[in-house]
């Protein structure tokens, strides 16, 4: 039994390691398919996506490990790709480029202050707290809904083959309570969000790295809108959302039980190039 992870980073971008390392602990976490998934460039600085520059490395180191490691381990490129509203022609940009194998479309920002930086919705709570301010006089309700627009455009122009960490904006309501999760508002824009999914035929990764970070008591996505995406058949993966080698599994044995307890039955893994569905239980993948 095997598992798998298509979402970590490396030193490419808010990484820790070397490629080479992440791979070395996927092995002998009884990983059998990896994902790079570095922070795509992007047009305006900031001090965690890759450097435009050092993309052509990234792509070479990766297809040199691929055969490195080749009948040990499946190793796959891919790339975190942000979903920022004003370039939309530069989202699918990288989407054409011949040595990807998939990409993670992720949210991380809202909107721009007015001195035309953007809000980075992960960043720290006060910088939360100044784009709540600062761009939407303070109406939590406004941000949060506009952070679910952006994901639901993204889901629609972007089509990432997966959507990443997709409720991450709640981990400020772990240091002080911003919203409310059973809000009316905040049900209907996860309710639409999902629906947009659905129609899309995208991946919701299950992220665990808010779990073992201690940021969110679950996993993004919370349970109860993991209940709602097995409803509306909605295919998940597993994955860490790794920065650390030591990541690379952390916390997928409970998370496959959490999935196991809803009525998920498989899980959908990229496996021999392609996108298949494989049972699962708490230890694994039987990956054939």
């Amino acid at each position: 039994m095997y598992w798998t992870n298509y979402h970590g980073h490396s030193n490419y971008c808010d990484g820790t390691h070397l490629l080479e390392e992440y791979i070395k602990c996927a092995i002998s976490q009884n990983v059998k398919a990896y994902g790079f998934s570095s922070h795509a460039p992007l047009p305006f600085l900031t001090n965690w996506a890759m450097p435009y520059e050092h993309l052509v490395l990234y792509f070479k180191e990766i297809s040199e490990l691929k055969q490195k490691y080749a009948g040990k381990i499946q190793i796959y490129t891919g790339l975190e790709q942000d979903y920022v509203a004003d370039f939309n022609l530069i989202h699918k940009e990288w989407i054409d480029l011949p040595q990807l194998d998939y990409i993670v479309g992720s949210v991380h920002f809202v909107d721009r202050f007015e001195d035309g930086r953007y809000w980075e919705i992960d960043n720290t709570t006060e910088v939360f707290k100044e784009g709540l301010q600062g761009i939407f006089n303070g109406d939590v309700s406004q941000a949060i809904q506009r952070y679910y627009a952006l994901t639901r455009e993204m889901v629609q122009e972007q089509k990432p083959p997966i959507v990443g960490h997709l409720d991450k904006i709640k981990i400020h309501n772990r240091h002080e309570h911003f919203f409310d999760e059973s809000a009316s508002w905040y049900q209907e824009a996860i309710e639409q969000t999902l629906q947009t999914i659905a129609q899309s035929n995208a991946i919701v990764e299950i992220n665990t790295r808010g779990v073992y970070k201690k940021k969110s008591k679950e996993t993004y996505p919370s349970h109860w809108i993991i209940k709602r995406m097995y409803e509306l058949d909605i295919p998940v993966t597993i994955n860490s959302d790794a920065h650390h080698p030591e990541e690379v599994t952390r916390e997928f044995i409970t998370t496959a039980q959490v999935l196991k307890d809803i009525g998920y039955k498989t899980l959908r893994v990229l496996w021999n190039d392609q996108w298949q569905d494989f049972s699962f239980d708490e230890k694994g993948m039987d990956l054939k």
